[in-house]
């Protein structure tokens, strides 16, 4: 395969199966990454990463930019080098962090100043300046500079994300120039469908210019500015709809949603791609995802039930600890229960898209939707 290589292995209805090929090897989809916010997976090591099928591992722009700084990564080679981690992964771009501080923000079309939260320094991005910094951290794939709005929001304010988020897209794809990196371009547009259906058409206007230009395209897509507040089901009132209208012969990416269930009746809609610190985030509060639910470790139920963890699970940490143990670990604060939650709740997940990606394969995605959203664990998700 080429680098940056799309190639569509299978579908069920609009449920894709997809091959993507990067410099750090092929990833397959649907896929769920997990979150290295800092070059780091909490608690998770890049061997334990790998041995639980993880694909694509995600790390923040904005966090590795201020602590310890481009210039160490680069120096030690890279992202992969700097984490140990052989395989692809991805930047955002750190405008979530950005928008996030919405008192210490400042927006003009040219780019965006903003507060240190590690010194209180002054900063300032362009789009210029935030691919040449995910440039140099070296991931395989990186995102564009946009503005992600909050829920709610007036559309007004919709309305001038979606302009920046189209102006600086055009303007990142011009000034992204490393061969071995490819750029996605981000989707914005809150609820609103047809502000949504407008960054699209924005997106494949973009691309058409630089490719008359005889510039790049776009490598893949990330839908952002879902999860930020909004009740999931309003969500999937457009995002079906939104995948759909993208280019069908690239990775579609829903930004920052872990939710086992929301992941399922996704990939139903087109979408490939999913991260969230969710798995990660559970697990160090003492939750489990399972086959039967969520589960709250901390529960006096659990005292003495030397059962394993969820018995439909191959995890490391349902083959070889009890629920007994593990809410002895979790009650005594001792760290290695927050981590071998994290290890099985990502296995959950990467082990979902696993499953989900075989369904789809055998034409069946929707018996696969099915039994999922009648089963006793797609209840509490």
């Amino acid at each position: 395969m080429n680098l940056f290589e799309c190639t569509l292995d299978g579908q069920s209805g609009f449920a894709r199966a997809l091959t993507y090929n990067t410099a750090h090897g092929t990833f397959q989809t649907p896929m769920f990454m997990p979150v290295g916010t800092s070059a780091s997976v909490k608690g998770i090591d890049s061997e334990e990463l790998a041995a639980l099928g993880t694909q694509v591992v995600l790390a923040n722009t904005y966090h590795l930019s201020q602590r310890p700084g481009v210039e160490v990564v680069q120096a030690a080679g890279g992202v992969q080098s700097f984490m140990a981690y052989d395989g692809p992964m991805l930047t955002d771009s750190g405008g979530f962090q950005i928008f996030s501080l919405a008192d210490t923000c400042v927006l003009d079309d040219d780019g965006v100043g903003f507060r240190s939260v590690y010194d209180g320094s002054k900063l300032r991005w362009t789009p210029e300046d935030n691919m040449a910094i995910q440039e140099a951290l070296g991931a395989d794939i990186v995102m564009q500079l946009d503005q992600c709005p909050p829920y709610p929001a007036t559309r007004s304010f919709v309305e001038r994300a979606v302009d920046l988020s189209s102006l600086w897209a055009e303007r990142c794809l011009r000034a992204h120039k490393r061969k071995d990196q490819t750029l996605f371009g981000i989707v914005q547009g809150g609820m609103h469908l047809d502000l949504r259906l407008e960054s699209v058409r924005r997106l494949k206007d973009i691309e058409e210019r630089s490719l008359v230009e005889g510039g790049r395209r776009f490598g893949g897509f990330g839908i952002g500015g879902y999860s930020v507040g909004e009740d999931h089901a309003v969500m999937f009132e457009t995002l079906g709809t939104v995948a759909r209208a993208l280019p069908e012969d690239r990775p579609r990416y829903l930004m920052g949603v872990g939710n086992p269930t929301t992941l399922v009746k996704a990939v139903r809609e087109g979408v490939d791609m999913f991260d969230c610190v969710l798995p990660t985030r559970t697990g160090r509060m003492g939750t489990a995802f399972s086959h039967k639910g969520r589960m709250n470790l901390r529960n006096a139920r659990f005292a003495r039930d030397f059962s394993p963890l969820d018995p439909e699970c191959s995890c490391p940490t349902c083959t070889k600890y009890t629920r007994a143990y593990l809410r002895h670990l979790v009650n005594q604060n001792e760290m290695l229960g927050g981590i071998l939650l994290s290890i099985h709740n990502l296995f959950f997940l990467i082990d979902l898209m696993a499953q989900a990606r075989k369904a789809v394969l055998a034409g069946a995605y929707e018996d696969f939707y099915q039994s999922w959203m009648t089963s006793d664990a797609a209840k509490d998700y």
